[in-house]
């Protein structure tokens, strides 16, 4: 069973019995993917701590892209592992962060990874506490209700990909002959998040993804960011508290090649 989920930002009881009964049928081999904004390892609170152990004794496998709402001082210095021919971090056993970049194969299906985003909730800018009218500025913009950020506290220049995870997506991508069953992301491809609103501003990470949406050959595309659950498509689908499981389908779908036609195994969704 693998089933797929919106931004959590730290607050995971959604997943508590009495609102995610299918954790009855469940084992370590079933899977919840995050579609970032994970927020688990952020300050290392005790109350983070406390999820974190909480979520590792929940019946299944905890899986993550990173959004822009994470850590990644914390998220990046922990040891590199390979897990089901991907790069992860682990922050648990079972709760496991899936790297820019990296194509997985889960239970029979495969899954292109690409987090970050460009944070929309920063107007008004990010005050550097190193500068010497930090404090002065801080507390001037919370009283004015300013939408800003603090770097290295609560927004990391990490929050978008480097070019080495560019390159390392497309040469992933490539050996797979940009063929995969599910795309995992935090935000959308510029052209389909523009179908969601035009408030929303196109960057380097949205246009590359939209030249992943252009040549890769896919089923579905997951992502968060935008706090909606919708189908934007038959393709696209946009999580936040919704959680959706995917199925493997008994149909047969056939994708053309450039000199031949291969089968491969479709998947549906269930809501």
């Amino acid at each position: 069973m693998i089933l797929v989920t919106g931004d959590t930002h730290g607050d995971f009881s959604r997943f508590s019995p009495d609102r995610f009964p299918e954790t009855k049928a469940m084992t370590k081999a079933d899977a919840v993917i995050i579609c970032g904004d994970f927020g688990g390892i952020f300050a290392d609170t005790p109350v983070e701590v406390r999820w974190l152990d909480w979520l590792e004794d929940r019946p299944f496998t905890t899986l993550f892209v990173d959004g822009n709402h994470e850590n990644f001082e914390k998220l990046n210095a922990l040891p590199i592992h390979i897990w089901h021919g991907g790069k992860v971090h682990y922050l648990r056993p079972h709760v496991i962060h899936l790297m820019r970049g990296q194509v997985f194969e889960i239970d029979g299906l495969t899954f292109f990874t690409m987090g970050g985003a460009a944070s929309h909730d920063i107007q008004d800018g990010v005050l550097d506490p190193e500068a010497p009218d930090f404090e002065e500025r801080y507390w001037q913009m919370r009283r004015m209700r300013s939408q800003f950020r603090v770097k290295g506290v609560t927004w990391w220049p990490e929050e978008l990909p480097s070019e080495a995870e560019y390159d390392e997506a497309v040469k992933n991508l490539e050996k797979v002959n940009w063929l995969v069953d599910c795309v995992l992301t935090h935000c959308l491809p510029t052209s389909v998040m523009e179908r969601l609103s035009t408030d929303y501003i196109p960057d380097k990470l949205t246009d590359f993804l939209e030249m992943v949406m252009r040549r890769c050959r896919f089923d579905f595309w997951y992502a968060g960011h935008y706090h909606q659950n919708r189908v934007v498509d038959d393709r696209f689908i946009v999580q936040w508290e919704q959680v959706t499981e995917l199925k493997q389908s008994p149909l047969r779908q056939q994708i053309a090649g450039a000199d031949d036609t291969q089968e491969n195994d479709s998947i549906s969704i269930k809501f």
